[in-house]
C-alpha cells in the first residue's frame, strides 16, 4: 500500500506499538510485584498503617500506606466493607489511582493513532479523487531522457529541419533578441513505424528539456469538457518547467477537421481542438516550449492547427531509402554478435521497410540465432527473418495439404514468378515457396521492388499483371471453371491499383484528369463508366498476362516441377533454371 511507503508514518506507528507494550509491561509487572495476600492487608489495618485505599468493582484493590508505598490485595466485595476502613479512619477513594507510568504511553498511544487515522483519511480522500476525477491527466515529465540524434538513422532532412527549434530551446532569449519568432507547433507526418515519435524524443534529448508524451485518445472522453480540460492541464504542467517539449501522438483523435456537428457526436472533440487551439495562442515566445505532433494523415487534419502561429513547421518523417536502411540497420546490430551479414545486399532487400518494421527484422534474427544455439547472427538468420517479416512463420506440420492442393499452389506462384521475371527483370526475386504460412498465404512469392519516388503508368500496369499471373496459370492448367479462391488477396490489390490509377492518378479516359476524392467533396455522383473502364482495363490485362504465360509454357511446367520437388528456390536456384532454359 501507497500508505505504508511514506517513510514519516513508521515513526507513529512504532511508537503505538511501543506504547502499547509498556503498558501490558507496567501493569503485568506492578500486579506481580505488588500483590500480598489479604490476611497482610488486615494486619495493617489493626497496626493503623494505611492511609488510603482505592476500591472499585475490580477483583482487586490497591491500598496506599501512610509511608507512601502502595500494594494490591484481594476485594472482598462485601456490603460493610467501604463502612469498616472508614471506621477504622482510613480514606476510601473509588476511582483507580493514576500513575505516571502508566499516563505518558496512553497518552502516546493516543497522539499516536489519532495521527495515523488523520493520515489514513487523507490520503483516502486524495485517493478517490484521483479516481473518481474523470479529467485527471496522467503525464508525468521525462527528465534525462538519453535519447539524442544519434538514435536516430536515417531521414537527415527531418534531423535538419528540427536544429534550429533545439537550439530556440537552449537559448529562446537569443532568438527572441533577433525578433525571430521560432515555430510554436511542429506537426510530424508520414507513414507508420518511420520513427515520428523517435525523432520527438530526440529534439528533448538534444535539448536537455522535460520532455511530456500524450497521445491524441488520451484527451477524448465520453464527458463533454474533459479533453478540454486535459488540455489546460497538460499545458501548465509544461509552463511550470519554463522550457519543454510537449509531445502529442496520433493528433488526428482530436485534430480532424471540424464539420459542425454534422457527423454527430462531435462536441467534445471540437472542444478538446478549441483548448488546443486557444492555449497554443496564448503561449510566449519567451517561454521556450514547443509542442510536437505526430500523425499519419496530414490530410484530415484541421486549417486551424495547420495554419502558421499554430503547427506552423510540417515535417515529413518518410520511409528510409536504402542509404537511410544501411545506417538503421547497422544501428540496430550494434552490440549484437553479427558475422559475415551482407549488409548491401539486405538494405537492398528491405525496399519499402519503415524503420519499424527494420528493427523488428533484426530482432526476428537474433531471436532465431539464440533459439539454434548459434554464435553469431549470420545472412540465413536474416534470410528466414526477413521471410518471417514479410509472410509469417512457416507451419511445421503439413500433412493434411493434398498433392493436388500442392500443385495448384506452385502453378500460381510459379505464374506470379514469370510474369515479374518477363515484364520486371529489375526486380530480383529472392524466395518462391509452397510452405503455407501463419499469415494465412498457401505459399508465396518475394521480389525485391526498387526504391522510386513515383511510378509511371506502365509499372503500374505491369504491377497489375504479375498480381493477375497466379490466377491466369491456374486458369491455363486447370481450366477456368477450377480457379480458386487463391486469388483473392492478388484481386484485391490489383483492384486497388487499377482504380486507383484511372480515378486518382488521371491515367484514365472515363475521368480524365479528375480526381475522384475532389468530385465526392461536392457530392458528385460518378457515373457506371468509372467501373466499366476498369473492369475492361483489368480483363485486357489479364488477358494479355495468359498470352504470356502461355509463351513460356516449358517455363512454367519446369519452373513448377523444380519447386514441387523443392517446395522452396531462392534466386540463385531460379537463375540455375533460366540458364538451363536458354
Amino acid at each position: 500500500m501507497k500508505f505504508f511507503k511514506n517513510k514519516y508514518m513508521l515513526i507513529p506507528l512504532f511508537v503505538s506499538i511501543l506504547s502499547v507494550f509498556l503498558i501490558v509491561i507496567s501493569n503485568v509487572y506492578y500486579k506481580n510485584n505488588n500483590y500480598v495476600n489479604y490476611s497482610k492487608f488486615q494486619n495493617d489495618i489493626a497496626s493503623k498503617k494505611i492511609s488510603k485505599v482505592y476500591l472499585t468493582n475490580s477483583p482487586n484493590i490497591t491500598v496506599k500506606l501512610k509511608n507512601g508505598t502502595t500494594y494490591i490485595t484481594d476485594n472482598p466485595r462485601n456490603l460493610i466493607f467501604k463502612e469498616t476502613l472508614l471506621n477504622s479512619g482510613i480514606e476510601v477513594s473509588e476511582q483507580a489511582p493514576v500513575y505516571v507510568i502508566d499516563v505518558i504511553p496512553t497518552i502516546t498511544l493516543a497522539l499516536s493513532v489519532l495521527t495515523l487515522i488523520a493520515v489514513f483519511i487523507k490520503s483516502s480522500k486524495l485517493t478517490s479523487k484521483k479516481v473518481f476525477a474523470v479529467d485527471n491527466l496522467n503525464a508525468d515529465e521525462v527528465k534525462d531522457i538519453n535519447v539524442n540524434f544519434e538514435n536516430v538513422a536515417g531521414n537527415e532532412e527531418a534531423k535538419e529541419n528540427v536544429k534550429d527549434v533545439i537550439d530556440f530551446l537552449k537559448s529562446p532569449e537569443k532568438y527572441y533578441s533577433y525578433g525571430a519568432r521560432m515555430p510554436k507547433g511542429i506537426i510530424l507526418y508520414g507513414e507508420p513505424g518511420t520513427g515520428k515519435t523517435l525523432l520527438a524524443k530526440a529534439v528533448a534529448g538534444e535539448a536537455n528539456v522535460p520532455f511530456y508524451a500524450m497521445s491524441g485518445s488520451d484527451f477524448v472522453q465520453v464527458y463533454v469538457g474533459v479533453g478540454a480540460s486535459r488540455i489546460r492541464q497538460l499545458f501548465k504542467k509544461a509552463r511550470l518547467h519554463g522550457r519543454a517539449v510537449i509531445f502529442i501522438d496520433e493528433i488526428d483523435a482530436i485534430g480532424k477537421k471540424r464539420d459542425g456537428g454534422k457527423s454527430g457526436g462531435s462536441e467534445e472533440r471540437d472542444q478538446t481542438l478549441n483548448a488546443l487551439l486557444t492555449e497554443m495562442s496564448g503561449f510566449n515566445e519567451k517561454q521556450g516550449i514547443v509542442i510536437i505532433a505526430a500523425t499519419n494523415r496530414l490530410d484530415i487534419l484541421d486549417s486551424a492547427l495547420l495554419r502558421p502561429g499554430r503547427f506552423d513547421r510540417h515535417i515529413e518523417v518518410t520511409l528510409p531509402d536504402i542509404s537511410a536502411r544501411k545506417k538503421i540497420l547497422t544501428l540496430h546490430m550494434k552490440n549484437k554478435p553479427i558475422n559475415n551479414i551482407d549488409l548491401d545486399d539486405l538494405a537492398r532487400k528491405t525496399a519499402y521497410f519503415s524503420g519499424a518494421k527494420l528493427e523488428n527484422l533484426v530482432n526476428e534474427a537474433a531471436i532465431l540465432a539464440c533459439k539454434e544455439n548459434s554464435k553469431y547472427i549470420e545472412n540465413i538468420h536474416f534470410e528466414k527473418a526477413f521471410s518471417i517479416v514479410i509472410a509469417g512463420h512457416e507451419k511445421i506440420n503439413r500433412d493434411y495439404i493434398s498433392i493436388n492442393d500442392k500443385k495448384i499452389t506452385a502453378y500460381h506462384e510459379v505464374g506470379h514468378s514469370i510474369v515479374s521475371l518477363k515484364l520486371l527483370p529489375e526486380e530480383k526475386i529472392s524466395k518462391v515457396t509452397i510452405i503455407p504460412s501463419t499469415k494465412g498465404a498457401g505459399g508465396y512469392t518475394l521480389s525485391v521492388p526498387q526504391d522510386k519516388m513515383y511510378q509511371n503508368k506502365d509499372y503500374i500496369i505491369k504491377r497489375i499483371m504479375v498480381l493477375l499471373g497466379g490466377r491466369a496459370a491456374e486458369e491455363i492448367i486447370f481450366g477456368k471453371k477450377n480457379v480458386t479462391t487463391g486469388a483473392y488477396n492478388d484481386l484485391k490489390q490489383s483492384t486497388n491499383m487499377i482504380t486507383n490509377m484511372i480515378t486518382k492518378y488521371g491515367m484514365g479516359t472515363s475521368l480524365g484528369l479528375l480526381n475522384i476524392d475532389e468530385l465526392y467533396e461536392i457530392n458528385y455522383s460518378v457515373s457506371n463508366l468509372v467501373i466499366e473502364e476498369c473492369k475492361t482495363t483489368v480483363e485486357n490485362l489479364y488477358n494479355k498476362t495468359k498470352d504470356l504465360l502461355l509463351e513460356n509454357r516449358d517455363l512454367l511446367e519446369d519452373f513448377t516441377n523444380t519447386l514441387l520437388e523443392n517446395e522452396t528456390m531462392y534466386d540463385d536456384d531460379i537463375k540455375k533454371l533460366l540458364q538451363k532454359q536458354s
